[in-house]
C-alpha cells in the first residue's frame, strides 16, 4: 500500500526539474529585458514579453508549491524549497515591476548605466541557471556552489556602483531642467537594483542550503 502511494507522489527530482525550468525562464526574461534597455520603438512589445515570462514563471512556482504539499520526501528542508522558489520568482517579478513603471511613464530611452545593469542581470541569471543543477549532488559540488555565490555577490557590488553612478549622472543632467525625468529615471534604477538583489538572494539561499548539508 505504501509503495503504491509513493509511486503517485512527486519524486525528489521533480523539484530540481522545476527549479531549473524556472531558471531557464529567468534567463530568457533577462535577455529580453536587456534588449528592452536598448530603447526604441520595440519597448512596448518587449514589456509585453516580460509580462508573459513572468506569468510562465508564476506557473512553475505554483507547481513547486503543489509538489511540496504532495510530497512525503523532499531533497532538502521544505522551508528551503519554499524559500528558493520564492526567491527565484521574485527575480522575474522584479523585472515585471520594472516594465510596469516603464509602461506607466511611456519610457522608450534608457541611460548607458541602465543598460550596463541589464548586462549584470544577464550574468547573474546565467550563474543561477548554471548553479541550480549542482544542488542535485550538493555535497560533491560544494566548492562550485560557493564560487558561484561569490561571483554573484561581486556582480551585485558592481550593480550597486552602476546604480549610484547612474543616479548621480541623472541628477546632474536634470536638476535644473526636468525634475520629473529624474524621478522617473530614479524609479527605474531602483527597480533594476532590486532585480540584481533578487538574484543575489537566490545565490545566498543556495549557499545556505549547502551549509545545512555539510
Amino acid at each position: 500500500m505504501l509503495g503504491w502511494l509513493r509511486a503517485l507522489m512527486p519524486k525528489e527530482d521533480r523539484f530540481f526539474d522545476l527549479f531549473e525550468a524556472h531558471a531557464k525562464i529567468a534567463v530568457e526574461a533577462a535577455l529580453c529585458f536587456r534588449k528592452l534597455l536598448d530603447g526604441g520603438a520595440d519597448v512596448p512589445a518587449l514589456c509585453d514579453r516580460i509580462t508573459a515570462y513572468e506569468h510562465q514563471a508564476d506557473d512553475v512556482a505554483r507547481d513547486v508549491l503543489l509538489a511540496l504539499r504532495r510530497s512525503f520526501i523532499t531533497p532538502f528542508d521544505r522551508g528551503d524549497i519554499h524559500g528558493l522558489i520564492n526567491d527565484l520568482d521574485d527575480a522575474v517579478d522584479q523585472m515585471r515591476q520594472t516594465v510596469k513603471a516603464i509602461s506607466l511613464y511611456d519610457v522608450t530611452a534608457f541611460t548607458p548605466h541602465m543598460a550596463r545593469i541589464g548586462d549584470v542581470i544577464i550574468e547573474v541569471a546565467k550563474i543561477v541557471q548554471d548553479t541550480l543543477p549542482l544542488l542535485r549532488a550538493i555535497n560533491a559540488n560544494s566548492a562550485k556552489i560557493n564560487a558561484a555565490n561569490e561571483r554573484v555577490v561581486k556582480l551585485e557590488d558592481q550593480a550597486d556602483i552602476l546604480y549610484l553612478a547612474g543616479l548621480k549622472e541623472l541628477f546632474q543632467a536634470n536638476r535644473d531642467k526636468d525634475v520629473m525625468a529624474y524621478i522617473v529615471g530614479a524609479e527605474i534604477y531602483s527597480h533594476l537594483e532590486k532585480v540584481v538583489d533578487s538574484f543575489e538572494d537566490v545565490a545566498n539561499r543556495m549557499s545556505g542550503i549547502l551549509l545545512e548539508h555539510l
